[in-house]
């Protein structure tokens, strides 16, 4: 693999002069760290250094004679805490990777990327990828959606009625294709497929999603379905004020109860260049105390459009069979909960957008 690596690097380094004649490439990435106090309520108290969601991607595109424009991504998630341990076992395009054509008709986009359900937390994502990640307790267990799926076909229809958008995907399978030679073997997967559609809206003080997702029976988690509504309202320049509600269900109810989530974030910007920001989010499951309630505070600072600086204080207060902690998503540094245990993380973050 490093050799693969390698010969990529140089590959790139050769051809993206010729490239950038025929198209806009552009290098981008994010370099994001964190200093985090965790403690799961039972048996560990530690400080740690995460790296939380870091990359590096290239962007291209290029219009076309027709009016059209292609464009593709390829993005790669990079440990800024510690490398890459073991080399052998490095992996290419592990973030959003696509080509598409875009046009007067709308988009369309191929590969492995945030679903549209996944997207559609946009407009509260306020603690994204932080300690507080609302994915936390979004996406627990076999009800697990926010997935970025593979085999991906996606639609976007052009804005309408002033902003809203409605978008449309199809992951064909979650691997490889599945072969005929073998489709009396059981762990052959041939009902793998994912369904989603979304509706957005975002225009001037306004950002709304709602999103409805479905696995089938063969699916890694089986079947299931999601919807999720989200929206934000600016109800001053300063103060963005927020709120979502979901509800899975799974084929398997007995094992994999339905679960809610339903609750509240905002943002507030205390001066030009400081943010202070909360959310409460209650997980509410149809079985015995197995809810529980995530709470996050944070303040940021951006010392320019590139670079910010935060801390954050988030918990989740866990029923006795609930063993969610504030910090799983999105970071490196992790450790389980414990059931009934209440989870506190303290997170002192860096992030540099280039």
């Amino acid at each position: 693999m490093k050799k693969t690596l390698c010969a990529l690097a140089v590959g790139a380094t050769l051809f993206t002069p010729a490239l950038a004649m025929a198209a806009d490439v552009k290098v981008y990435g994010r370099a994001h760290v964190s200093l985090d106090y965790l403690d799961d309520g039972k048996d560990y108290n530690e400080v740690g250094l995460s790296s939380n969601s870091s990359r590096l991607g290239f962007k291209a595109e290029q219009k076309l004679e027709n009016g059209m424009t292609v464009f593709g991504q390829v993005e790669q998630e990079i440990n800024f805490a510690s490398g890459s341990k073991n080399g052998d076992d490095l992996e290419f395009a592990t973030r959003d990777t696509f080509v598409g054509l875009k046009g007067d008709f709308g988009q369309v986009r191929a590969g492995r990327f945030d679903s549209p359900f996944k997207a559609a937390r946009g407009p509260v994502n306020f603690f994204g990828d932080q300690v507080g990640d609302i994915r936390n307790v979004t996406r627990v267990g076999n009800l697990r959606f926010d997935e970025r799926n593979e085999n991906t076909i996606e639609y976007k229809t052009p804005k309408f009625g002033g902003g809203f958008n409605v978008i449309g995907a199809l992951s064909l399978h979650e691997d490889n294709s599945p072969s005929a030679d073998d489709s009396k073997k059981q762990d052959n997967k041939d009902k793998d497929k994912a369904y989603d559609l979304a509706l957005t809206y975002k225009e001037g003080k306004v950002d709304f999603a709602a999103a409805y997702e479905h696995y089938e029976e063969d699916a890694d988690k089986k079947e299931r379905d999601g919807f999720r509504i989200a929206a934000a309202y600016k109800i001053t320049p300063e103060f963005n004020l927020g709120a979502l509600y979901q509800y899975l269900t799974h084929d398997d109810d007995k094992a994999n109860p339905d679960a809610q989530v339903f609750g509240v974030a905002a943002d507030y910007k205390v001066a030009p260049k400081t943010y202070v920001r909360g959310q409460v989010f209650h997980r509410d499951v149809d079985a015995t105390d197995a809810n529980a309630t995530l709470l996050a505070l944070g303040v940021e600072h951006r010392l320019d459009k590139a670079v910010r600086v935060y801390a954050n204080l988030a918990t989740v207060l866990n029923d006795k069979e609930s063993s969610l902690t504030p910090w799983k998503e999105g970071r490196s540094n992790n450790v389980d909960g414990f059931k009934g245990e209440d989870a506190l993380g303290l997170s002192l973050g860096f992030r540099y957008d280039f």
